[in-house]
């Protein structure tokens, strides 16, 4: 992992435990370093995305899955 890609600061394991806790999900000792790095990677994964130019690109509310936003044909709603 690039530092570019990495966050500024890691989650340690007894901050992973500490935040587990206060959301109602004590973590038994010897799984405190495997969701920190679990967390780590999730993080950097997130930062990587927020990089991304998406440009023009429309929300996926613009898409239907018909197909009439790309034919410009007769639009056709299915029965609710």
């Amino acid at each position: 992992m690039s530092s570019a890609e990495r966050p500024a600061t890691e989650l340690t394991p007894p901050e992973a435990a500490r935040w587990a806790a206060r959301a109602g999900l004590p973590l038994p000792a010897d799984r405190h370093s495997s969701v920190a790095a679990t967390a780590n990677h999730l993080l950097s994964v997130i930062a990587v995305l927020r990089e991304l130019d998406f440009g023009d690109t429309p929300p996926a509310g613009a898409y239907r899955a018909d197909g009439a936003h790309r034919t410009g044909g007769e639009e056709h709603h299915a029965a609710v």
